[in-house]
């Protein structure tokens, strides 16, 4: 199954972030964040879905439970357990990350 960035589909979710969704099928979904600008709300949440994120470009950190990793740095990555509480604050304009889910975030299927 192929699927081309010419269709994928692009979700602004707020002045700072993009969301694109590159592909899903099945369980897995994958999507291209975009981090704008830097910032300092890591924006906590959680969801029942199992998530890899891979860190593209840029500097980002990330904080599971309240606990910082640290700096994620391009090639990095990180697994977040499900109904974990998370968030992200990308210490870098432009920061990119891949995310990986199981199963798929439907609520991504929709327009914001």
């Amino acid at each position: 199954m192929k699927f081309e960035i010419k269709d994928a589909f692009i979700q602004k979710s707020d002045e700072n972030m993009t969301r694109k969704l590159l592909a899903h099928h099945g369980s897995l979904m994958l999507l291209e964040i975009h981090f704008h600008k830097a910032s300092d709300d890591p924006g906590f949440h959680s969801h029942p879905h199992e998530q890899i994120a891979y860190v593209v470009r840029g500097r980002i950190e990330f904080i599971i439970e309240g606990e910082s990793l640290g700096v994620f740095n391009p090639g990095d990555s990180i697994i977040f357990p499900p109904n974990s509480v998370h968030g992200a604050k990308p210490l870098e304009d432009d920061t990119m990350i891949l995310d990986i889910f199981t199963p798929q975030r439907e609520d991504f299927l929709v327009p914001a």
